[in-house]
């Protein structure tokens, strides 16, 4: 673990933010705040952006000592998750996901905004285990899984709370594509430089107009939708 929970590094043209809070990878404030700044910096400082964690960590979600200290606390740090995500899934670069471990919850969703998602082969579980754990979702996370993941599959991964290894995680939209563990991230910046190659102002804005839709629904939204979760999530 580094003195910050994400390390940023630009390599050949590609910004590789790398998670490692020294735990499960989990979406605190400092986690969203690091992996925003380091978007930033992608867009000023590189073409294209891959975001891996360590070894058999992906991504665990929303903090979740923050997230049962109260309706405010788990509000705010929920909006602060939601913008986010928003800003990764409209990001006018090339994304990649290195998923290089387990990625649930907050952390699946991180896949759902991606461009391209390369996973670890292995016993890693992947998938949207909010209802499961009895936390009403959040319409942002069950549009983006329902613009990701495939039509026959989204009932399963949201209302059932279905969890998926990373083979299944490819079949029904998580992934793209499974690789051993230790090419996941070599495999991941290849990918980027590729995408780096596209034109950029056609690529940015090609999924400006498909993503845009979304993303002015989500921020239109987001403040009632909230309500709803905290509300439904105490009853």
């Amino acid at each position: 673990m580094t003195s910050t929970p994400v390390e940023v590094e630009i390599r050949d043209g590609v910004a590789v933010l790398r998670m490692d809070d020294g735990k499960a990878n989990a979406l605190s404030p400092a986690m969203l705040t690091s992996l925003s700044v380091g978007l930033e910096r992608a867009q000023a400082e590189a073409r294209a952006v891959v975001i891996a964690g360590r070894e058999g960590r992906f991504c665990a979600g929303f903090d979740l000592k923050i997230m049962g200290s109260g309706p405010q606390a788990a509000t705010e740090l929920v909006r602060t998750g939601c913008d986010f995500f928003m800003q990764l899934y409209e990001h006018p670069q090339p994304v990649v996901l290195a998923c290089t471990g387990h990625a649930m919850a907050g952390g699946a969703v991180m896949l759902l905004c991606g461009d391209l998602r390369v996973g670890a082969a292995g016993e890693h579980r992947i998938g949207l285990n909010e209802v499961a754990i009895g936390l009403p979702m959040p319409a942002f996370v069950s549009e983006l899984a329902r613009d990701r993941l495939s039509r026959r599959a989204f009932q399963a991964a949201t209302v059932c709370a279905t969890i998926y290894g990373p083979a299944e995680a490819a079949e029904v939209g998580y992934l793209d594509r499974v690789v051993p563990p230790e090419k996941v991230l070599e495999e991941a910046e290849a990918e980027a430089r590729r995408l780096a190659a596209l034109p950029g102002a056609a690529f940015a804005s090609t999924k400006r107009s498909i993503r845009g839709p979304l993303v002015a629904e989500v921020r239109a939204t987001v403040d009632d939708d909230l309500e709803r979760v905290m509300r439904d999530g105490q009853g």
